[in-house]
């Protein structure tokens, strides 16, 4: 589904998987070098980070100072500590809130920064569609926005938390070496002095942990990445029949697709057991793990405790430290099943990042020859034409569609292409709107500004009606009375009062309806050039002839390029070219006659008298 069976650009995963962190930096690093606001916030993190942990260290001397006051029956000195708690309490609590505030702010704009970086690579000169075609990779709208909103998360609260392990170890780690003092053993009949035992023995109990963990732990980073996979397929399949629904319910293929679904279910499930059982054995340890530490630190230090060398408070600052050193210790042991979640949402989004660059030297001639294609100037001291020489259309995969086709048509012309399905009308129609640069030869085109392409199925976009009627343009455009008027003329007079609902009107409109809004939409944004592919297949042949003669009425000067299979559309053409079949891919060839009614006879007496003729097409 969307091209994937979960596993697209493999050799590509393969690469990232070596250098994850290096890539995502890359990758989402730039939002830290091009935003000053970005920087001012980390800094701010951090200060709050470094404050909580001063406050942690002043709770550690508390710990010690308000055990020893009961051991000692102080009741003086236990309310002055009780009064301190509330002043440390109050001060940890303000810290903790803003801490958060401000990492859930850099969290949400690096996302927002992330997210849009990649929507603008993706959206850019057709690439989403390129993307699709070539099969570069699985369920880009997951990767953009479920990807990129866990790896900024997780990357923040990663680096906080290693930065509050960093200076916790520091802080404490010279705190515990100064009140564990010396061990003193007898090995061998040799007397040893192991000064700060307690650091030692923390570390020593750490490095085990991290070492297990990642040995018990080290396959959920796959697991993480094909459950995500799955997860995204599933969610695909489910959108698909939502976006189908009319299709499926007309042909009654609803059990066929519950199969699906659960074929995407059962292959979800499986991943997600998988993971279960990496979570369950890494589970078993750490909980085991997490268990001995209560305890560990008094064992260590009851020697020392029972011998009288430390009070009870001691005691307890020793086992406030060395929790403390140990919870920096065991960032990792901690972190890990979060970490490999993070790496493989990493993963996904560098194979992404790698799919788009494939498209980038796919579309820039790097691999393969490409079609030229030129855009006139928006100045008008060209003349306006649209000419295609010795053009051959060829899939991604260097197979010809189309085998040089040579053509001029001029503004004012009506042109009509037909031809076999298969032969590759729809091709071409992408070749001219630049989105399908594979093949050679070259493509003159005229002002982007002054073309308009009408595909068989019109896009509307989420939001208003009058968007929809604007789009690309601002929704200024469908302003005022022209907007009614232009409704009016294509049959669509009750959509008058809705022009500012919000709806799916992809959904809520039928496909004929569709089509007539498209050609309102022409008809308000009064484009010079007008491509249609099938963009009246919908239609009546007498809504189709309607829209016709309406753009005839509204844009005379106007020129047409259009796909067609249906008689009734050669009456509205000044000629035919045909794309006929070879084994070399189609060619285009000349028309059989020429095709111009009588209105556009007269329309065209005066320049005909003048000795103005239409364009021939040259033979490819």
């Amino acid at each position: 589904m969307s091209g994937n069976n979960g596993n697209g650009s493999n050799g590509a995963t393969t690469a990232i998987q070596t250098g994850a962190l290096q890539g995502f930096l890359r990758l989402a690093g730039g939002y830290f070098r091009q935003e000053r606001s970005a920087r001012w916030l980390v800094s701010g993190l951090v200060a709050l980070t470094i404050l909580q942990i001063i406050i942690q260290i002043r709770f550690n001397l508390w710990n010690r100072d308000f055990f020893n006051a009961l051991e000692n029956r102080d009741k003086a000195q236990f309310f002055h500590q009780m009064t301190l708690f509330v002043a440390l309490a109050v001060a940890s609590m303000i810290t903790a809130v803003y801490q958060l505030y401000v990492k859930q702010l850099v969290q949400l704009r690096w996302r927002q920064w992330l997210t849009m970086n990649l929507t603008s690579r993706w959206l850019f000169e057709g690439r989403h569609y390129q993307l699709e075609k070539t099969g570069g990779t699985d369920n880009p709208d997951q990767r953009i926005a479920e990807d990129a909103r866990l790896s900024t998360e997780m990357a923040v609260d990663f680096a906080t938390g290693l930065l509050n392990a960093v200076v916790m170890l520091v802080a404490f780690i010279g705190i515990l070496w100064t009140i564990s003092g010396p061990l003193y053993v007898t090995l061998f009949r040799h007397d040893l002095v192991i000064p700060g035992y307690m650091v030692w023995a923390a570390l020593l109990y750490a490095v085990i942990g991290s070492a297990l963990t990642y040995m018990v732990g080290k396959p959920m980073v796959a697991l993480n990445y094909r459950r995500a996979t799955r997860e995204a397929d599933l969610r695909f399949g489910l959108v698909h029949a939502r976006e189908n629904s009319e299709s499926i319910a007309l042909i009654g293929g609803e059990p066929d697709e519950r199969r699906s679904i659960r074929v995407l279910l059962d292959q979800t499930a499986e991943a997600v057991r998988d993971l279960m059982q990496s979570q369950r054995r890494l589970m078993w340890l750490t909980s085991a793990y997490g268990m001995l530490t209560y305890v560990f630190p008094t064992i260590v230090a009851a020697p020392s405790y029972f011998s009288g060398a430390i009070t009870l408070g001691g005691l307890m600052q020793i086992g406030s430290a060395f929790g403390s050193v140990q919870s920096s210790l065991n960032w990792f042991v901690d972190n890990f099943p979060r970490l490999a979640e993070w790496r493989s949402s990493v993963e996904r989004l560098l194979t992404f990042n790698e799919a788009l660059k494939g498209i980038d030297q796919l579309t820039s001639g790097e691999r393969q020859s490409l079609i030229q294609r030129s855009l006139a100037r928006e100045d008008g001291q060209e003349p306006q034409m649209l000419s295609f020489r010795e053009v051959q259309v060829a899939l991604v995969d260097g197979s010809v569609v189309i085998n040089e086709a040579t053509a001029e048509i001029r503004l004012g012309e009506r042109v009509l292409i037909k031809g076999e399905s298969g032969t590759g009308k729809s091709t071409l129609f992408r070749a001219l709107a630049g989105v399908w640069p594979w093949g050679s030869g070259e493509i003159r085109m005229p002002p982007a500004s002054a073309t308009m392409f009408m595909p068989q199925r019109p896009y509307l976009p989420l939001g208003s009606l009058r968007a929809a009627l604007a789009y690309p343009f601002n929704s200024r455009i469908a302003s005022g009375e022209s907007v009614v008027v232009a409704l009016q003329k294509v049959g669509l007079p009750q959509l008058i009062d809705r022009l500012d609902d919000q709806e799916r009107w992809d959904q809520t409109l039928s496909l004929g309806e569709q089509q007539r809004l498209a050609f309102a939409r022409l008809i308000l944004q009064k484009p010079k050039w007008v491509f249609m592919d099938e963009a009246t297949s919908a239609l009546d042949e007498a809504n189709q002839d309607l829209m016709m003669e309406l753009l005839e009425a509204e844009l005379p000067e106007y020129s047409l390029i259009s796909i067609g299979h249906r008689p009734s559309l050669d009456k509205f053409h000044d000629r035919i070219l045909f794309l006929r079949r070879s084994s070399e891919g189609a060619r285009l060839t000349f028309p059989v006659k020429r095709t111009i009614t009588l209105k556009r006879m007269r329309d065209r007496l005066p320049r005909l008298r003048n000795g103005k003729r239409s364009a021939e097409v040259v033979e490819g």
